[in-house]
């Protein structure tokens, strides 16, 4: 398949035209679409610069749609070398892309930060709306830390959709995790199938994308392409430019996180929140102990669903 490029304002129209099937947060409306094998939502954290300059315009040649989660945490405000400027911001609006919510100060929301969420949140919200952004719809939980605590402050501020890491499933620095299952994941805690690391190679973005069916969603979440200031998230741009291509090549319908809403009803959360990750931290146990005691050589099944092969 030949790289697929559209003009700004088609590229404009089409991501207008998916994100506009679900207007209002609480609509009792069902969702009109099943969910396709190969969707793949596209994510963002940190506000870095390389999101303008190397993200925006490959997504664009692709049409593709993604979420770019912000904050005005670290040294946002005075380093510009690094990250984005707030017109930068607004120009990614502008061309069709979500901008989520990472809170202001880049604070991980446990239990004993709940009180400062609605502060965190209405620092950005207030900063869209000076540049002529929508208030955000979806929030991405930064430094991997989550409250369910903090689920009724997420839902008064507007927010359908937050995304977490692949913790605690897997551990943090593999970047590995599990696809998204509306109605048994909670739509405040979307796993990230895939969380990008400087090691990464072409085998762990399928490993991720390849979770997306059966009516799961595989669920990208990259910092900066390349990120200058966080060496550990750095994703090299020519890596990502390869991992972009692979998504092309194999028809992959990639979104932003937003435009589940097209697909999934949050009136499907499930009333335990933790069951399924208490039963995925078991299957992975079990994975675990079943690939030290299988043979060298041979196919295994692994916890995420995927299966990998050892090299004879």
């Amino acid at each position: 398949m030949r790289r697929r490029l559209f003009a700004p304002e088609i590229f404009v129209c089409r991501l207008a035209l998916v994100s506009s099937v679900f207007l209002f947060v609480g609509s009792s409306a069902r969702p009109a679409d099943p969910i396709p094998d190969r969707l793949v939502v596209l994510t963002f954290d940190d506000s870095a610069l390389s999101h303008y300059t190397v993200a925006a315009p490959l997504l664009r040649d692709y049409g593709f749609g993604a979420t770019f989660f912000i904050t005005e945490g670290f040294d946002f405000r005075t380093n510009k070398q690094d990250y984005m400027t707030w017109e930068q911001i607004a120009e990614l609006h502008r061309m069709g892309f979500e901008i989520g919510n990472h809170t202001r100060d880049h604070v991980g929301i446990n239990d004993a930060a709940v009180p400062r969420l609605a502060e965190q949140l209405d620092g950005i919200n207030e900063q869209c709306r000076k540049h002529g952004i929508p208030q955000p719809v979806t929030f991405a939980w930064p430094a991997n830390a989550t409250s369910e605590k903090a689920f009724a402050g997420l839902r008064q501020k507007g927010i359908v959709f937050a995304r977490r890491g692949g913790t605690p499933e897997y551990p943090y620095d593999k970047g590995r995790g599990f696809a998204y299952e509306p109605g048994r994941d909670h739509s405040l805690l979307v796993p990230s199938a895939g969380d990008a690391r400087p090691d990464w190679t072409m085998q762990d973005l399928i490993r991720a994308v390849s979770q997306a069916k059966d009516g799961r969603v595989a669920v990208l979440q990259f910092h900066g392409v390349p990120d200058t200031a966080h060496s550990w998230v750095n994703s090299p741009q020519q890596q990502f430019e390869a991992y972009m291509k692979y998504l092309s090549l194999n028809d992959y319908t990639v979104i932003a996180l937003r435009d589940l809403r097209k697909y999934v009803s949050i009136e499907d959360d499930p009333a335990d929140p933790q069951k399924i990750i208490r039963e995925r931290q078991t299957a992975v146990r079990n994975n675990a102990a079943h690939e030290r005691a299988a043979p060298k050589n041979g196919v295994r099944d692994q916890a995420d669903g995927t299966t990998a092969v050892k090299a004879k």
